[in-house]
């Protein structure tokens, strides 16, 4: 019986899935899986930095009046966090390892750590950061293209939360 749906070869798809041992990297991943594992891994550093620098601001906010920017901190700390876990979660899927080596962190990060003391200058530090992450995400999708359409999807999703957090800090500084 002829395959009715010519554009997929069953047999060929189901002869390469039994080589299990790439886990998720099927024979038509097209992007070159060690270069995507660095970006990836770069990324990784830049979020868990911003992780520590929101965190260190959160805690070292002070006034009565910053409760909801202290807030604000937290809240994107926690969402970098998420970044960081979805990006650690796809290396692995591409069969890499996540570094975590805090040695690493700083001179892998995209944005930079801080460690300002005013409200006004934490929350610029911020801003930066986060633009620094969206510029560094925008050229990570335009290197993969269409060549790994989930770590594409992902980084999108990230890089939207990231422009919502740039916004968020200007909205500050207002």
């Amino acid at each position: 019986m002829p395959n009715p749906n010519p554009a997929v070869d069953k047999a060929a798809i189901r002869a390469a899935a039994r080589n299990v041992g790439d886990g998720s990297v099927t024979e038509g991943y097209q992007a070159d899986r060690e270069a995507v594992i660095a970006l990836l891994n770069d990324a990784l550093a830049t979020e868990l930095v911003c992780v520590l620098r929101y965190k260190r601001h959160h805690y070292t906010v002070t006034g009565l009046q910053n409760g909801p920017i202290k807030a604000e901190f937290l809240a994107h700390a926690r969402e970098e966090q998420a970044h960081a876990d979805l990006l650690a979660e796809r290396i692995v899927q591409l069969n890499g390892l996540p570094d975590f080596n805090p040695a690493n962190l700083v001179a892998r990060s995209h944005a930079e750590y801080d460690e300002a003391i005013t409200v006004q200058a934490m929350i610029m530090a911020n801003l930066i950061a986060e633009r620094i992450a969206i510029e560094a995400y925008r050229q990570m999708i335009q290197f993969i293209g269409d060549t790994d359409p989930t770590t594409r999807h992902m980084l999108v999703g990230i890089m939207a939360m990231e422009e919502e957090h740039a916004d968020e800090m200007r909205d500050l500084l207002a």
